[in-house]
């Protein structure tokens, strides 16, 4: 049975068959975001659109609950991998995804963050292997948790504050203006790619092509 999705940029698509998952979790990709209706147009929700598009591209749903999260479960480079959408809120997104690391033993190396950078203009992406937060409150709470900051994250740029004095907060909670989401489009397309490169361990080739 087929069931109409709609996603952020307004349009209907017909869902495909949920493709067979097999294997071990190998990889655990999550989208960092605030759960809830009013928030999910937000800049501020950028990893949560880029696992939300994959999961629409591969034909599998984030919905089942668990680890404090939304879950769902695909193949990806021929490895299986289970995406979450943490439902604590940005600032403790660490909890969520330390708790299914550690239920599936999936190693620090193999945790793939997807989220939003103000530093970086809509359109544009930048992957690192390992860092500090740079100010993203969720990538601060998975350091704080884990206790490690050697874990790939992919941030996707959501654009500076238009103005010095405009609080930051109000900002990256406001939302994506339409000719914004036309350039977001491509970003959510790499976010793919890149993650394709990274399980299948070619996490230098994503740097390179998409950084």
């Amino acid at each position: 049975m087929f069931r109409k999705i709609k996603n952020i940029f307004g349009k209907k698509n017909a869902a495909p068959p949920v493709p067979p998952v097999f294997g071990p979790v190998e990889f655990i990709a999550a989208g960092l975001g605030n759960p809830g209706r009013g928030y999910e147009n937000n800049r501020h929700n950028a990893g949560f659109m880029a696992v939300d598009y994959i999961a629409r591209q591969l034909g599998f749903a984030v919905k089942q609950s668990k680890f404090k999260a939304l879950c769902g479960e695909s193949m990806v480079a021929g490895k299986r991998v289970l995406f979450l959408k943490p439902s604590t809120f940005m600032n403790k997104s660490g909890e969520s995804i330390r708790d299914a690391m550690a239920f599936y033993k999936v190693p620090i190396e193999r945790l793939v963050v997807f989220c939003d950078d103000t530093a970086l203009d809509i359109g544009k992406m930048r992957i690192r292997k390992k860092g500090s937060d740079g100010g993203q409150k969720g990538l601060r709470s998975i350091i704080n948790q884990t206790g490690r900051d050697d874990f790939t994250r992919i941030r996707i740029g959501v654009g500076a504050k238009p103005h010095p004095e405009m609080d930051l907060a109000d900002w990256v909670l406001s939302n994506f203006t339409t000719q914004e989401k036309e350039k977001l489009r491509q970003m959510l397309e790499n976010s793919m790619g890149a993650l394709e490169l990274i399980v299948g361990g070619d996490t230098d080739a994503a740097m390179n092509r998409y950084n």
